[in-house]
């Protein structure tokens, strides 16, 4: 084995230093991400959107995602879901300016939940989700490729 210079050895040091802060930094992301999971969602399961929520979800199970008939039950669920966009910031709706005042973790966890949304619907299909959101919020085409992109990590 090649005895290393002391230039190539500091080199190393300083990789190892950079590699073991890239490191930390995605343990903290997947630790964010970690906490987002344990509490996602949780608004659903109390008054004010409980109820309405019990209502109105298998009738969008049945629909297609953005129809008008789906818009109409959309439209029905109204107080519950401001409740509920007020409380979960993984919706663009939570932000004044929708998507662009999300950051790369409420993201994230918007895309997870498009995904499972896909799975509660008779024709859900992650892919038409993607096309008609990148419609309903201004989605850059940048974050529309990206997205469509992280499909196969989560499957059709």
């Amino acid at each position: 084995m090649k005895t290393l210079t002391l230039e190539e050895q500091a080199t190393n040091a300083a990789t190892l230093h950079h590699i073991g802060m890239v490191q930390s930094l995605i343990h903290k992301f997947v630790k964010e991400l970690l906490d987002r999971a344990d509490v996602h969602d949780q608004s659903k399961l109390a008054s004010p959107e409980v109820e309405l929520f019990a209502e109105w979800t298998p009738k969008l199970a049945g629909s297609t995602y953005g129809s008008a008939e789906y818009e109409s039950f959309r439209k029905a669920l109204g107080p519950a879901l401001d409740h509920h966009y007020a409380k979960n910031r993984h919706h663009p709706e939570h932000f004044k300016n929708g998507i662009d005042d999300m950051s790369l973790v409420d993201i994230v966890e918007m895309f997870c939940d498009w995904k499972a949304a896909t799975m509660r619907h008779n024709d859900g299909n992650l892919r038409k989700s993607i096309s008609h959101n990148a419609n309903r919020f201004g989605m850059s085409p940048q974050l529309v490729k990206i997205l469509e992109n992280t499909v196969d990590t989560v499957g059709e």
